[in-house]
């Protein structure tokens, strides 16, 4: 869902200032058609997850979220525990708003809260505030809808350590199922990266890391991924199946998905659709796919090691094999080197996990896995430089 009342100087995301009237049928409508692109995909396995993402999908009506729920539903199966989760914007929510959401279909809820600091919320452009938030939740607790996540970002434009842990107590206050903690990055191509703010000091913004987690961690939130915290049985089956080098279909303008040939051939092919909400609706239905593109054999390694070892679990060698198609022995050697090295750690047989050292530098741990000659491993800068903030957002049906 592509459009958003205003586009944020941090954001990367495929997101467009929405027109006066968003075209929220046609868009409805050029979804369901975009699906049929890859239904073959499927193969009788049943959708265990949707995400709408964005931009802000909570720009469209409930009624539109349902009709496309039910349009889905009519074409796959949806897995009796079926995760569906929309991502919403404080400042777009109306009274009354997720009761109809929750009537669609929708069951989980991930609120764009960033920071509950108003000076900071508007340096980060937000249109909401901290009241917003407030609100917001009550609204998810009447309608019913338990399950929600608060997205918080730190290291904001001069932020301090006291600020970053007032905002997780904030948080916490609210009691969200799941608390996604981020670092702010400057990514190319977004106002703050051309026109950058006065951030924390690198140590600074590690300490508010390794702080906000032992308060998280205090209060029940268990840390399973670099930026993903969770009460007990309440961790996003969503994202998970990103980290897990899951399959997943991604419709809508700029989606992106991940498919496993099954069938012939064995590989992994990579879709992508019209980045431009113009350019996607003007498109007949057979050509919204902008490009599919095939995982070569020796880059699935590094694909599979980006995602895996986000995660504070780890992978094993079964999940290795099964979902790259390659032999344990194309990583072998450069597995024994990351321990060696320190970096990765066997916990159990045939399973590892990055250690303490690994996750604070995991881009060089992850660099390990690269195809060509290994780089050197840095020792000056935390894990969160340069990692992604979550996974792709505008790629929405597992």
């Amino acid at each position: 869902m592509p459009w958003c009342v205003r586009k944020c100087p941090y954001c990367d995301f495929n997101a467009h200032v929405a027109p006066e009237l968003v075209p929220q049928a046609q868009y409805i409508d050029a979804l369901l058609e975009d699906l049929q692109s890859d239904l073959s995909a499927v193969q009788q396995r049943p959708l265990r997850s949707i995400f709408f993402g964005g931009g802000t999908p909570s720009l469209f009506d409930p009624e539109q979220v349902g009709r496309l729920l039910q349009g889905v539903q009519r074409q796959i199966q949806f897995d009796p525990g079926i995760e569906i989760t929309l991502e919403a914007n404080p400042g777009t929510i109306e009274h009354g708003r997720f009761s109809g959401y929750r009537d669609a279909g929708i069951n989980r809820v991930s609120l764009g809260a960033q920071t509950f600091n108003e000076e900071q919320l508007r340096l980060l452009g937000r249109i909401h505030g901290q009241g917003d938030i407030v609100r917001a939740v009550s609204e998810l607790r009447q309608a019913g809808i338990d399950n929600f996540n608060l997205d918080l970002m730190y290291g904001l434009p001069a932020q301090t350590l006291p600020q970053a842990l007032a905002d997780v107590h904030s948080a916490l206050a609210l009691q969200p199922a799941h608390i996604s903690h981020y670092q702010l990055t400057l990514e190319p191509g977004t106002v703050f990266y051309h026109r950058p703010p006065p951030l924390p000091d690198p140590d600074d913004s590690w300490q508010m890391q390794i702080d906000c987690q032992e308060l998280l961690a205090a209060h029940g939130y268990e840390q399973y991924e670099v930026s993903a915290y969770a009460r007990a049985g309440l961790r996003s089956r969503h994202n998970l199946n990103y980290w897990r080098f899951g399959d997943y279909i991604g419709i809508g303008a700029g989606a992106h998905g991940k498919l496993t040939r099954l069938g012939g051939a064995p590989g992994i092919v990579r879709t992508t659709r019209a980045r431009q909400p113009r350019d996607y609706l003007s498109r007949t239905a057979d050509k919204r796919v902008k490009e599919r593109k095939s995982v070569a054999a020796e880059d699935l390694p590094l694909e599979f090691m980006l995602n895996a070892l986000r995660l504070i679990d780890g992978f094993d060698q079964e999940s290795f094999e099964a979902r790259t198609g390659r032999p344990f022995a194309a990583i072998a050697a450069t597995v024994a080197d990351a321990e060696r090295r320190g970096l990765l750690e066997q916990d159990a047989p045939a399973h590892w996990r990055a250690t303490e050292t690994g996750q604070r530098f995991l881009n060089d741990l992850q660099a390990l896995f690269l195809p060509e000659s290994p780089l050197p491993v840095r020792t000056s800068e935390s894990s969160t430089s340069g990692i992604p903030k979550s996974p792709p957002r505008s790629s929405p049906f597992v």
